[in-house]
């Protein structure tokens, strides 16, 4: 993925295409030579793999969006066998590359998603309520047109910290009974007309409830603490782990992954004769935001956050998915899942 994440989906400034977020940073947490081998987890228009490439390394680029692999493929016939790119989702990461030095990972929706009105991610113009990055599974007219409104509102104000979650979707049970929700508009406009907005209001009324619905349909949450156990498996010891966030679910996710991974652990403080579990990662540096310039260069990237480590010897530990707290959410069947 690439800049163009971020809570507010309608943001302002156009286009933001080919601009990787911190990439300077991004680089400097990897530290690519000529020789590695390094995991693009999330390529979609190919910047920070660009970069990479140009360090001398080899990059194994991930992407379940099939748009996002047919665009890369001429960069591939040009990178001499130094690329490969595969279609999958990154929390698969692992099967595709089994001894890595470093993973980069950037987070949510691209710009070229979001710019698309036919992939119907935004409201910025009219397009199908689609929002699935694989083309594939559940669609957001699926989940709007079909869940109770318990569930809608749960999504909604757990993904999408909606304070109206409950009224939201308590008007979508019961103005679908007379006409499904099919466009994006369609959703929005009746969100706006149900809610309200103040003349002062920058953000529109809809806008949390198209991040909710976009984690949702694409299960994005649970797909990062996949791909950070994956991650954990596939880097080799010395191999750096960089993650790219746009809002603070999906901060909060890799903060505490590399919290709980960078400290030795033991079965219980009430059995000393419990074997300790080495740590298998230590942080490299705090959280990093982007500065003025980038930010004046490219508001979409405003609230993006780098989180970084560095691989261990110790061996990977089993994925216990308790350390996230994330959110209990209505169960579906997706495409894919392993």
């Amino acid at each position: 993925m690439m800049a163009g994440h971020g809570e507010d989906i309608n943001a302002v400034g156009g286009p933001a295409r080919h601009i990787p977020v911190l990439l300077a940073e991004v680089l400097e947490a990897l530290s690519p030579m000529a020789g590695d081998v390094i995991v693009d987890g999330t390529f979609g228009a190919g910047g920070y793999t660009r970069a990479i490439l140009a360090s001398g390394a080899s990059v194994v680029a991930i992407d379940r969006d099939p748009d996002a692999i047919a665009a890369g493929r001429s960069l591939e016939q040009q990178s001499g066998g130094s690329l490969t790119l595969v279609q999958a989702p990154f929390s698969m990461l692992d099967e595709h590359v089994e001894s890595a030095d470093g993973v980069v990972l950037d987070i949510g929706v691209s710009s070229m998603q979001l710019d698309q009105a036919e992939r119907g991610f935004s409201f910025r113009a009219d397009g199908p309520l689609d929002m699935r990055m694989a083309q594939a599974g559940l669609s957001a007219a699926d989940v709007v047109n079909s869940f109770k409104a318990g569930d809608l509102a749960r999504i909604f104000g757990f993904l999408g910290e909606e304070r109206h979650a409950g009224r939201i979707a308590r008007m979508i049970e019961s103005r679908r009974e007379k006409r499904p929700f099919e466009r994006t508009l369609d959703l929005a406009d009746a969100i706006e007309t149900h809610i309200g907005r103040a003349p002062k209001d920058k953000i529109h009324p809809a806008t949390r409830v198209f991040q909710a619905l976009r984690i949702f349909v694409n299960d994005e949450l649970g797909e990062l603490a996949k791909a950070l156990f994956a991650a954990e498996r596939a880097l080799k010891p010395g191999g750096r782990l960089a993650v790219v966030t746009f809002h603070s679910l999906e901060d909060r996710i890799v903060k505490r992954f590399i919290a709980d991974r960078a400290e030795a652990a033991s079965g219980s403080r009430h059995m000393p004769e419990a074997q300790v579990r080495p740590a298998t990662f230590r942080k490299s540096g705090g959280g990093v935001t982007p500065g003025e310039a980038e930010i004046a260069a490219n508001p979409r990237a405003r609230s993006a956050r780098l989180r970084a480590a560095i691989r261990s010897e110790a061996p990977a530990r089993a994925g216990d998915f308790s350390i996230f707290g994330l959110p209990k959410l209505p169960a579906v069947e997706r495409p894919g899942e392993r």
